[in-house]
Order: structure tokens, then C-alpha cells, then sequence
């Protein structure tokens, strides 16, 4: 097993005006999150969240604390959300197992000390996607699937945004500190998200997207609404969006993608929405 921690500093957006394409990837893209028996992680300075991959294929691997946070063990001061993009496997938190399908969650809260990742077979491993956030207080563990999810219906086919926002580790389903996670379904024909578009200045976000066809591409928008940028995305990728940025996209195809919040407060609703018409 092998674990490693990118670690990412925060941009101003004064600065972000000047990056060129090279620097813009370099600074939001997370352009690997799975590899087979690893656990791969970046830490965002941005409200520190961080986002991950656990890829068991051959053994179990355990979710073990980075050099960057300085603690005994990962949710000493953290709590922590996953969903399942892969084939079933089972998390085990303080010896309590949790079997998770394809698209269904598992929410731990801070003061567990093992967590450990495992596929039911190799021909088909599990794939962990994880965000975690900073916690003030230790909330019970739970599993969540989509039948427990609030699902709001969103979008028009004329709009080319027909989806389904599932929200899974949020408030009116499980109590965290300022984790949120959800996972928004595109319908076939619709390809943008989060259009119109929104910043949130006391939450800042990561969307991880997947189930993109092969050979297909999601196009993320990001920056502030009069001076925004792009960054082309392939399956299985993420991307950092700051407090000042919008977070949208346009791809070649349907698609799923998964979106982690933290900051300020857990409000769902807090955002300053930006007029189409009027993006730059």
C-alpha cells in the first residue's frame, strides 16, 4: 500500500487573472484521485478541505494521517464524507463494517482512529471518493444511500440541464460540523451544471466528475463572474473552487459529479447568484 498528500496553497483572485492555462491546472485541477492499492489525497489551504481516493484492488488499505496534519490519526480534528464510484467494497471504522454499492455514502465523524478501505472482489475493486473537512465536534457515523437522499429536480432538457441533485451528508439527513456532500445526476441530452451560476463566499467547494463517457471531456468554468476562466476535465478528476469563484460545466456528454462543501456554515441555500446574460 502507498499513501501520499499533495498540498495545495490558496490563490488570490487578483492573481488568478494571470494564470496562464499550465498554471490554472496546476494550482485547481486534481488530475489523479484512484490508482490500484493506494490512497491518494490533496489538501486544499482553501478552509482546509481535503479530497481523496482509496483504490483496494489486491489489499485492505487504511486511511492513514498525512505528515501535513500532524495528528495521531486522520479524524483527530476532522470529519470525513465518502461515496463508492466503484464496484461494492466495505469500509470498517473502529471495527464496525460498512458495505457501500455504487453511489452510496458513509458519513465518520471526528475521533475514529481506523478506517479501512476493501473491495469485495478485484475484477470489479471499489473506488472511495472522500472529502474531509475540519470538525469542532464528534458526530454519530452513518451510512447514507440514495433512498435517504433529499432529491431536488432541477433543470429543463430545452436547457440542456436536466438533472437530479442528490443530497446525501447534508443537515435534514445526517449532523456534521460543516461538511456537505452531494452528488448531482445529469439526465442523457443535458450537459451543463450549476447553470446560471453562483459563488458562495463562506463555502468554497470541490466537484469531483465521473461517469463520463469514454473519449468525451467536461469543460469546469471557473473565476469570479466578470473575469471567468476554463479547464478542460477527463473522467475521474476534480477540481478546487474557491470562496470568489463560480463553479459550472459544460461537457461533450452526460455526466455524474459529486460536489463537497465546508466553510462558514451549512446554510444550502447561501449563494450569490450570477446572471448568465452577464458573465464575462
Amino acid at each position: 500500500m502507498r499513501s501520499s498528500c499533495e498540498v495545495r496553497y490558496a490563490s488570490h483572485p487578483a492573481d488568478a487573472k494571470n494564470y496562464d492555462t499550465a498554471r490554472l491546472r496546476e494550482r485547481f485541477l486534481i488530475e489523479k484521485l484512484f490508482a490500484p492499492d493506494q490512497v491518494l489525497m490533496t489538501y486544499s489551504m482553501v478552509d482546509r478541505m481535503m479530497a481523496g481516493g482509496a483504490m483496494p484492488v489486491e489489499e485492505k488499505l487504511e486511511l492513514q494521517s498525512p505528515d501535513i496534519l500532524r495528528s495521531e490519526f486522520f479524524t483527530s480534528r476532522r470529519e470525513l464524507g465518502i461515496v463508492n464510484v466503484g464496484g461494492r467494497g466495505t469500509v470498517t471504522v473502529d471495527g464496525k463494517a460498512y458495505t457501500l454499492e455504487f453511489k452510496e455514502a458513509l458519513y465518520v465523524g471526528r475521533g475514529d482512529k481506523k478506517i479501512f478501505f476493501e473491495s469485495a472482489g478485484k475484477a470489479a475493486p471499489a473506488k472511495f471518493y472522500f472529502n474531509s473537512a475540519t470538525a469542532h465536534a464528534a458526530y454519530p457515523d452513518r451510512k447514507i444511500t440514495k433512498a435517504d437522499a433529499v432529491v431536488m429536480e432541477a433543470g429543463s432538457m430545452e436547457g440542456s440541464n436536466h438533472r437530479f441533485i442528490n443530497r446525501m451528508i447534508v443537515g435534514e439527513v445526517v449532523q456534521t460540523c460543516q461538511l456537505q456532500m452531494g452528488m448531482t445526476e445529469l439526465q442523457p441530452g443535458s450537459v451543463w451544471n450549476t447553470m446560471p451560476a453562483h459563488t458562495h463566499a463562506r463555502r468554497m467547494e470541490i466537484y469531483f466528475y465521473f461517469e463520463l463517457a469514454q473519449g468525451n471531456a467536461v469543460c469546469h468554468f471557473m473565476g469570479e463572474p466578470d473575469e471567468t476562466r476554463h479547464i478542460w476535465m477527463g473522467d475521474g478528476q476534480a477540481v478546487i473552487s474557491p470562496q470568489w469563484s463560480i463553479h459550472s460545466a459544460c461537457a461533450t456528454s452526460a455526466y455524474t459529479f459529486i460536489w463537497g462543501m465546508c466553510g462558514e456554515n451549512i446554510a444550502y441555500d447561501d449563494m450569490d447568484g450570477c446572471k448568465t446574460a452577464e458573465l464575462k
